[in-house]
């Protein structure tokens, strides 16, 4: 009976995954009070690349690019902004590695903040106005640290 419901549960939980990735930036869109998700999916990328999951790497990339086509952020930007990060500022992060909570926190932290500072750089530069800074925006950052230290 384990077995049954197992397989009847994998193909339901890459759907939910599939329709999450696909509908939700869609949804936020029209629902402004919904939270963007970008530290906590900017997480499961740099997870992703430091284990090899190519499923995860994939599902965090369209996700990222489908969340800036369809809020019209800058096409691109939060995978450059993870990646900078990934590089500049993550590997000093692994002294916490003995807290399983610390670094997932402290990492979606710093990736909120630096997504929307390099944001905010990016509307100065070219004077455009992507985002206004509001409470919406740090719902959404207290959001991202529940679900990475919930999951």
């Amino acid at each position: 009976m384990n077995l049954k419901l197992f397989s009847i549960s994998k193909p339901l939980f890459w759907l939910f995954i599939l329709l999450f990735v696909v509908f939700y930036p869609m949804l936020i869109s029209i629902y402004v009070f919904l939270p963007l998700f970008i530290g906590a999916m900017s997480y499961v990328l740099i997870q992703g690349i430091e284990r090899g999951s190519l499923i995860a790497i994939l599902i965090a990339i369209v996700y990222m690019i489908n969340l800036e086509v369809n809020l019209t952020l800058p096409l691109f930007f939060t995978l450059i902004v993870t990646l900078l990060f990934y590089v500049g500022i993550y590997p000093s992060l692994t002294h916490f590695r003995r807290c399983r909570v610390c670094t997932p926190l402290l990492s979606v932290i710093l990736l909120d903040l630096f997504y929307l500072g390099s944001l905010f750089a990016f509307d100065f530069i070219f004077q455009t106005k992507s985002i206004v800074l509001d409470t919406i925006l740090l719902y959404s950052l207290i959001v991202d640290m529940l679900i990475v230290v919930i999951l």
